[in-house]
């Protein structure tokens, strides 16, 4: 687990998805480390994630959760309010890619990407707002991409799926803004992960070549902008996105 500085969200409950490694896990590990109970919603139970569950004192509890499956998604948020009661925090991390040119691109590629990293977030935002709303207080934070912005080639599915995430995000925010609940967005750009270390070298090069701060981002400091997010300090920060990409993309 990585370390980090621990305080603010003790007594609060968070679900974290795509929560087995990268990104997620880190995002997962960092709320823990704010006193959080923290769901994390993986595909798969490892003994590993058993050890760290049972080592934690419940505070990290980690669960089968396949955001592409609707009836996943709702026993695992069932099982979450049955034991905590509450849900405070939501973090969509859970995606995947299907990359292909467009005039190549079979529909199954585009929908199983549409599915899992956009209709996945909006099954799960509006079952958990839900809950939200009766407390009047939550914190929702979606996952993006830097390509949801400024597009990629051959990633058409997956820009307009985190593209989608955006959209939907600033809109429900205006919805639900009056009842405390704050609903951003964490747009990453390059990032160290296991997807990014198997690139070819050159591609690594040329990546860097467009970044200026010289290096690929570090998944701590995604964690960083999605734990300002779900604070009680950022309530009055709403329908935004939080691009952290070294200045590749000035947006």
């Amino acid at each position: 687990m990585t370390n980090f500085a621990s305080g603010r969200l003790e007594g609060q409950v968070a679900l974290v998805t795509g929560a087995s490694r990268g990104i997620g896990r880190t995002i997962a590990d960092s709320l823990l480390s704010e006193g959080a109970q923290v769901w994390y919603g993986v595909r798969n139970v490892t003994a590993e994630m058993e050890k760290v569950q049972s080592g934690s004192g419940n505070k990290a509890i980690f669960i089968p959760l396949d955001v592409a499956d609707g009836k996943s998604i709702e026993n695992g948020l069932d099982a979450l309010l049955n034991r905590s009661g509450r849900i405070d925090i939501l973090v969509n991390n859970a995606g995947i890619v299907r990359d292909g040119l467009m005039v190549r691109m079979k529909d199954e590629d585009f929908m199983d990407v549409i599915g899992t990293n956009l209709f996945g977030a909006f099954r799960l935002m509006r079952s958990a707002v839900k809950v939200m709303m009766k407390q009047r207080y939550g914190r929702i934070v979606s996952i993006s991409s830097v390509v949801g912005t400024t597009g990629n080639a051959g990633q058409a599915n997956y820009a307009a799926s985190k593209g989608g995430l955006v959209a939907m995000s600033k809109s429900l925010a205006l919805e639900v803004a009056s009842r405390g609940i704050t609903v951003n967005v964490v747009a990453p750009g390059f990032i160290e992960t296991d997807m990014t270390d198997v690139l070819p070298e050159k591609i690594r090069e040329k990546a860097l070549e467009n970044i200026p701060v010289g290096r690929f981002g570090k998944a701590e400091e995604i964690a960083s902008a999605v734990r300002y997010l779900v604070s009680r300090e950022a309530g009055f920060v709403t329908g935004q996105t939080l691009h952290v990409n070294g200045g590749m993309a000035l947006v």
